[in-house]
């Protein structure tokens, strides 16, 4: 959890040096901020769609994962019922709405949502690859909307080098 809590916190910084760089760059007329904004932002590009062919490249990989996270959340349950696993596995079957691995007779002593019915609850592990599976096209969307406002700022930040060197060279 806090592995990915302070790549969270370094991203946030690491865009607001980018968009110090673009402010500081726009309202300086400085052409060398924005080029360097202009570079963080093509660094960036890159970055989004290497991240976006690898999700689709390794969505095999991802769904195995992820489901082999929940096949030890499952087994660590089993092992103690009373522990702290308890509210997690409840709250993968009440976001999934499934309830535990295979078959019925593992699955009556664990906590499922009350609202789904015990025969027609499929497993969970073919859930999470319903889930991944159907829902991995809208990540593509946004990431290409992402890629999409960043090549506008790229756009508008060379635009504006530009503007900014003509303007000089006419003074």
């Amino acid at each position: 959890f806090s592995t990915g809590l302070y790549v969270l916190v370094g991203a946030g910084a690491l865009m607001a040096t980018v968009g110090c760089f673009g402010c500081c760059g726009a309202a300086r007329e400085s052409q060398c901020l924005l080029g360097a904004f202009f570079t963080c932002l093509l660094v960036i590009f890159a970055a989004e769609v290497t991240a976006g062919v690898f999700a689709f490249i390794g969505k095999r990989v991802a769904i195995q994962e992820a489901q082999k996270i929940y096949e030890d959340i499952y087994d660590d349950y089993m092992k103690n019922p009373g522990g702290k696993v308890n509210r997690t596995i409840y709250h993968y079957h009440v976001a999934l709405q499934c309830c535990g691995k295979d078959n019925m007779e593992q699955q009556m002593g664990l906590p499922c949502p009350e609202n789904i019915q015990l025969p027609k609850a499929s497993s969970c592990l073919v859930e999470i690859h319903n889930v991944i599976d159907a829902n991995l096209h809208l990540v593509g969307i946004v990431g290409i909307a992402i890629a999409g406002i960043t090549i506008f700022g790229m756009i508008f930040s060379m635009v504006l080098c530009c503007v900014i060197r003509s303007t000089r060279d006419m003074i």
